[in-house]
This record gives C-alpha cells, sequence and structure tokens, in this order.
C-alpha cells in the first residue's frame, strides 16, 4: 500500500504538472546512462519538437523494446533515443524531419551549442540514424506499431463518467491526471511488463487515489472493484503494484543529474 509520504509527493508532481505543464530541466545525460534517462531524453527533444504524446509514448516503447534485446554497453543509448523517435513520428504520421531531429537532439546532448552545420558530423550521424533505424526494426522484428493503453484509458474514462454527478465529474480532473500518469510511466522500461488495459485502468486508480475520489457503489477495501467491470483477470494486488511502479517514475526523476 502507499504511504502518506509518497503520496502526497505524487500530488505536488500533479499539482505542477497542472500549473506549468511537463518540464524537463536540463540535465547530464552523459552522466547517467540507462533506461530511464534515454527514455526521458526521447520525452524532452520529443517536447521541444512538438511531437504528439502518442508519438513519444510509441518511441519511447520502441526504445525500451530494443534494450532489452540489445546490450545499452555496446550501442548509443542516445543515438537509439534519437532513432526510436524518428521512426515512430514516420509510424504516427507524425511527420518529424530528419533534420530536426538531429539538430534537437544533438542541442540537448550538447547545451548551448549551434545547429549543426553541414558538415562530415552532420553527415556521419544522418547515416548513424539510418543504419540505427535499420537495425532497430529488424531487432524488434518490424514490429512498430505497438498497442497502446491510451484507446483502453479513453474508452473506460468514457464509462466511468457515466457513474458519476456531472458537476462531480467536472470539479475533479480525473482525465487529465490519468493521462498524465499515463505518459510518465513511458519513461520507465516497466511499462512493457504489464497489459495495456492493466496500465490504464492502474493509471485511472493512481488518479482516484490522489484526489480522494471513490468510484460509487463500490467499496475499493472490500469489493466490488470498479475495475473489475472492465478487466476480470486484475485483482487488486496487481492493480497496487502498476500505481507503485508509476510512482517509481518520480524518484527515478529526482535521481537524475541536473546540468
Amino acid at each position: 500500500m502507499m504511504s502518506r509520504g509518497s503520496m502526497k509527493d505524487v500530488i505536488d508532481v500533479m499539482q505542477l504538472r497542472q500549473t506549468k505543464g511537463r518540464e524537463f530541466p536540463p540535465v547530464k545525460y552523459e552522466d547517467r546512462v540507462n533506461h530511464f534517462s534515454g527514455a526521458r531524453f526521447i520525452f524532452e527533444c520529443g517536447l521541444k519538437l512538438n511531437a504528439q504524446p502518442l508519438t513519444i509514448a510509441t518511441a519511447a516503447v520502441l526504445f525500451h523494446r530494443f534494450f532489452r534485446e540489445a546490450d545499452m554497453n555496446s550501442y548509443d543509448t542516445y543515438l537509439f533515443g534519437a532513432t526510436a523517435l524518428y521512426l515512430a513520428g514516420k509510424s504516427k504520421d507524425d511527420g518529424l524531419k530528419l533534420r530536426d531531429v538531429m539538430n534537437v537532439s544533438h542541442s540537448t546532448l550538447n547545451r548551448n551549442s549551434p545547429p549543426l552545420e553541414l558538415n562530415n558530423d552532420y553527415w556521419n550521424l544522418r547515416d548513424s540514424i539510418v543504419q540505427a533505424e535499420l537495425l532497430l526494426m529488424r531487432m524488434l522484428r518490424f514490429e512498430v506499431t505497438p498497442d497502446h493503453p491510451h484507446k483502453y484509458m479513453f474508452h473506460y474514462l468514457k464509462s466511468l463518467q457515466g457513474w458519476f454527478e456531472s458537476d462531480q465529474w467536472r470539479r475533479i480532473p480525473l482525465a487529465k491526471a490519468a493521462f498524465a500518469f499515463l505518459q510518465d510511466f513511458h519513461l520507465d522500461a516497466a511499462v512493457l511488463d504489464y497489459s495495456p488495459q492493466h496500465i490504464a485502468l492502474a493509471c485511472i486508480g493512481l488518479a482516484l487515489q490522489c484526489y480522494g475520489v471513490t468510484v460509487p457503489l463500490t467499496d475499493e477495501c472490500d469489493g466490488p472493484f470498479w475495475y473489475s467491470v472492465f478487466a476480470d483477470d486484475l485483482n487488486k494486488d496487481k492493480m497496487w503494484e502498476i500505481m507503485e511502479k508509476i510512482m517509481g517514475v518520480y524518484d527515478k526523476e529526482s535521481e537524475v543529474p541536473t546540468a
């Protein structure tokens, strides 16, 4: 179960996000190379490129899947992060131009540096991304369109809306919080460990917990549990396990070294 302190930390994060939007303070990516820092790099570059949330989520999933197959010590983490973002843009028709991805990824790794000039460094980086894209697709067996939790969450929220009084539903931003949790969970490779349906329900459940809201006609202690209507194979222990994983993302974020 969640402690009061950890729940308060999540509530503080949500309040900050609702007032400022998602922000990524500058960090020294070269000081820590792992799944989380690579996904964080994708998120930061994606936001700078005005990529769609689903494009960023797709890129994160491709990145995590690749490095579950490949040794992170054998490949350039951030090169494959930029490649995953570029490939996700194509698979989602987001129109991310290769040159823009190159310039943004370069400036994100090299703070305050000028854009890449059309010299050998530019063409070498371009060729590297093209080759990395081919390797990434082969490693993932050309399965580059993941089944995302987003579409399930949309239907679950539409159904839940009918269970609440209309004024209560409007007053509490459950949908906004749930989608924020869902997007942030893609920073963690654990997003690959659970079904998209269960992830969507856990994000909604965490949003309900944060705002102290109980779904009408349900009992959070003894049941029936509201999420059983949507997934009869999701039990209480698994629900809380995923919620704890989502909360762990914010602990990892605080550990990333700042620039």
